[in-house]
């Protein structure tokens, strides 16, 4: 079968996905927070950065290569963690650390997922990144890091735009726990879905099984929250100067949005920032992270990553053309992964890198530098 011509666009995938899954696993996956207007927010301004076509400048194949921290990459996009993957699709993270090695992108695993480092790492490729939701006691810190390094991951995220947990009203509509108990509500929906009850049967109910490790008998926890709330901290100044001394390779801070704060990590010894507002899921009231994104790259010199909101290879090429220099999907791949098993996070990069062709032949860029020359303001 010829996937683009039933799939020729994400939003193919996401109606396919949304077939798939029950309803209460579509809900965590696509909900935002509050009304949901920080995501609404992100499509919108991306749908407001425009471009001026380019005429008569001749045949030619633009370049979709990068070079991000000093590692070679096909396409300037990689695999965003997701908490819990494996709820929307069983073995979702090796599924997807598979693709990424496979498609030489980056994979980020979560502190919460569903998986361990050690579980994901046979299926790891050489750009493994593992994303921490940081720990409060100093030997589960110190063995979080440890563990990472020893299965493969390269890089280490600090994820900081999640001080406490959000209330993500429609996901708690729906009637999903942490962790989840399957109520007979729950089971009428999951019976509708015979592809993810049966891979679900086999992996077994999904657990955050990193933290299950350091955390026993925890009680306490709202239906959006979970373990990890209790074993965690909000980090401050003085726990990302721990960590930069205590990580040796590439650190990145996840969910920048001010200038002020990308300078001072940048004099903390920070590797690059991570441009985002967590897909909506935290604030309701952040401004769209592509509104940000000018502002930080006018403030600092460092390498920046950009999420929230990525539907299209043109929205690539929207955040490149504004600063960015590395593209990260995390609803997209889940997506993709629900929509076709295995065989659909290599069909949404193929997706995504014809868009990304068409599109810069229209604009007449060759490579990404040439996008901002042509940007409407």
């Amino acid at each position: 079968m010829d996937l683009h011509a039933k799939y020729p666009a994400l939003s193919d995938l996401r109606a396919r996905a949304q077939k798939r899954l029950p309803k209460f696993v579509w809900e965590f996956l696509d909900s935002a927070t509050g009304t949901e207007a920080t995501k609404a927010r992100n499509r919108a301004k991306l749908d407001d950065i425009l471009f001026a076509p380019s005429i008569l400048h001749g045949e030619y194949d633009p370049d979709l290569s990068t070079t991000f921290l000093g590692e070679d990459y096909p396409l300037p996009i990689g695999i965003s963690p997701v908490g819990m993957s494996g709820l929307i699709w069983p073995d979702a993270e090796r599924l997807l650390a598979a693709a990424g090695a496979r498609l030489g992108i980056p994979y980020c695993l979560s502190t919460v997922a569903s998986q361990t480092p050690e579980t994901v790492a046979p299926h790891l490729g050489a750009h493994g990144w593992f994303q921490m939701y940081p720990p409060r006691d100093p030997e589960i810190r110190t063995d979080m890091l440890n563990r990472a390094k020893a299965a493969g991951f390269k890089a280490l995220i600090l994820t900081v735009d999640v001080p406490v947990a959000s209330r993500r009203e429609r996901q708690v509509r729906s009637g999903l726990t942490t962790p989840p108990r399957l109520t007979p509500r729950l089971m009428a929906q999951v019976a509708m879905r015979p592809a993810w009850a049966l891979g679900t049967a086999r992996m077994g109910m999904p657990r955050m099984r990193l933290i299950d490790e350091y955390a026993d008998n925890l009680t306490g926890m709202s239906s959006t929250a979970h373990a990890g709330y209790l074993l965690r901290t909000s980090p401050d100044w003085d726990y990302l100067h721990w960590l930069r001394d205590n990580w040796d390779g590439p650190l990145i801070v996840k969910g920048v949005l001010r200038p002020s704060d990308a300078s001072k990590l940048e004099q903390a010894g920070v590797d690059a920032l991570w441009v985002s507002n967590h897909a909506g899921r935290q604030f309701d009231a952040a401004p769209a992270s592509i509104e940000a994104l000018p502002a930080i790259r006018a403030a600092t010199d460092l390498p920046l990553i950009f999420d929230s909101g990525i539907e299209s290879g043109l929205d690539i090429l929207r955040a490149r053309a504004l600063g960015a220099d590395f593209v990260m999907l995390g609803r997209g791949f889940h997506m993709a992964l629900a929509a076709l098993g295995a065989k659909g996070p290599d069909h949404l990069v193929d997706i995504l890198a014809k868009d990304m062709v068409a599109n810069m032949g229209q604009i007449g860029a060759r490579t990404y530098a040439d996008l901002p020359a042509s940007l409407l303001s």
